[in-house]
């Protein structure tokens, strides 16, 4: 049997090898890691599906793949049925129940052009299993001497309504999303010397999804500044405390804090819009996506839970996630469920920006460089510390008002943040 690429997740379908551990005539155990895989922003392992001995190994460092791809071929160790049991599984995960009869109707159409074989010949397992999963053996064309239909057949068979199964949802899906413009090829050297740069597969992932996310959603942002000057004083307090815990305390584990309590009093915010049943999700967990810059590209990590934990919980979870995704270590697991995301650019410079909402999320919060800015205070000029937001949203799902009521009330928890809330 042949173990191919399974589904990598949302809107994955493709990566790169990074490296192959295994080889012709090794024996491997179901759930065996076969390859590592750079794909949706991270180096993730791919197990083995089941177990057997590699007769043949179809995919090298470096190659690209995509979900459905061959990996390697195995030794019929578990027999016919478990071989059409699991072609019969994908198959049912991919194709819509309600969908599956037309497109199955276009897939044999050229089959049912000829007349139908009452009684096909085939093996005794073949034919019982084949009843089992539903398949009509007289309407496949068998490759075998005098036509007998053998377990490849059925094989291609299956793989042949997978095919028309994506190739169907691709056409149904085309519409809601604008054609992305031909690239056009210009040769720069005529004006000049250059250098040409590969774009890495991350690069690729970035890229995808942002065009993905700018053209799916519509995009409002509403700009504020707030006064950290109380977060900072709170930060150099307890830093040495933190330190002393193992924990580095930044202010990002604050205003993930005062995130968290805005997300529950503005449950819009942490929302999802199903666009398939038409209904927006309202979620009751707080997961947030910390946008984070590595030499590789941006990568989000996701923190679970975070209105449930404490800020020395979050200032040690931030940083070991932190670590992993300049690493190249944080798993795909670790990317997915993200509810709201923030992208703290303080640390780097510049003020306001406009970040892209991270589908399926339907907000993300954006914070510039706090800078030192005189400002009025019961009729007193004082010199605080002012940090710009840009909180972008989908339009589809939050109005204007909703925005600017959301930030007031963000912008209050950060400048009246609770002390308690910090100290160990």
């Amino acid at each position: 049997m042949d173990l191919k690429l399974p589904k990598l997740g949302e809107g994955s379908d493709s990566g790169v090898v990074v490296n192959v551990f295994v080889k012709e005539g090794d024996t491997i155990a179901k759930d065996q890691n076969i390859i590592e895989l750079e794909n949706e922003k991270a180096v993730a392992t791919i197990p083995a599906t089941a177990a057997g001995v590699v007769t043949k190994v179809f995919v090298k460092a470096g190659d690209k793949i995509t979900v459905g791809q061959r990996l390697l071929s195995l030794g019929e160790t578990g027999g016919v049925a478990a071989v059409a049991t699991a072609a019969a599984v994908t198959h049912a995960e991919q194709v819509p129940a309600a969908a599956a009869p037309t497109e199955a109707a276009e897939v044999i159409r050229d089959e049912e052009t000829s007349p139908r074989v009452a009684a096909p010949v085939s093996s005794p397992s073949l034919r019982r299993v084949s009843r089992e999963l539903g398949i009509d053996l007289g309407r496949i064309r068998g490759s075998g001497s005098g036509g007998r239909v053998e377990l490849s057949d059925v094989r291609a068979y299956i793989q042949r309504l997978e095919k028309s199964a994506a190739q169907g949802k691709s056409a149904a899906a085309a519409p809601l999303a604008p054609a992305k413009p031909a690239a056009e090829q210009i040769d720069f050297s005529k004006w000049g010397p250059v250098t040409k740069k590969s774009i890495t597969p991350l690069r690729q992932v970035i890229a995808r999804r942002m065009w993905e996310n700018w053209n799916a959603i519509p995009h409002v942002t509403q700009f504020d500044e707030a006064d950290f000057t109380r977060l900072n004083e709170l930060r150099k307090k307890f830093a040495a405390a933190y330190e002393a815990k193992g924990a580095k305390l930044t202010l990002t584990p604050l205003v993930l804090k005062a995130a968290a309590a805005t997300l529950k009093k503005h449950p819009i915010f942490n929302s999802s819009l199903d666009e398939a049943a038409n209904e927006i999700v309202l979620k009751e967990y707080v997961h947030l996506g910390i946008a984070v810059d590595t030499d590789a590209g941006l990568i989000v990590p996701v923190l679970r839970d975070v209105d449930q934990k404490s800020v020395l919980e979050l200032a040690k979870e931030l940083e070991q996630l932190a670590q992993k995704a300049r690493d190249r270590k944080v798993t795909s697991d670790e990317l997915k469920g993200g509810t709201f995301t923030i992208s703290n650019q303080g640390a780097i410079g510049g003020a306001h920006f406009t970040p892209i909402v991270n589908k399926p999320e339907v907000a993300i919060l954006g914070l510039g460089r706090g800078a030192m800015k005189p400002v009025v205070r019961d009729g007193k000029v004082e010199v605080r510390m002012m940090t710009p937001l840009g909180l972008s949203y989908d339009h589809r799902v939050i109005d204007g008002g909703a925005a600017a009521r959301f930030i007031v009330d963000l912008v209050a928890a950060l400048q009246d943040f609770e002390e308690a809330a910090v100290r160990l």
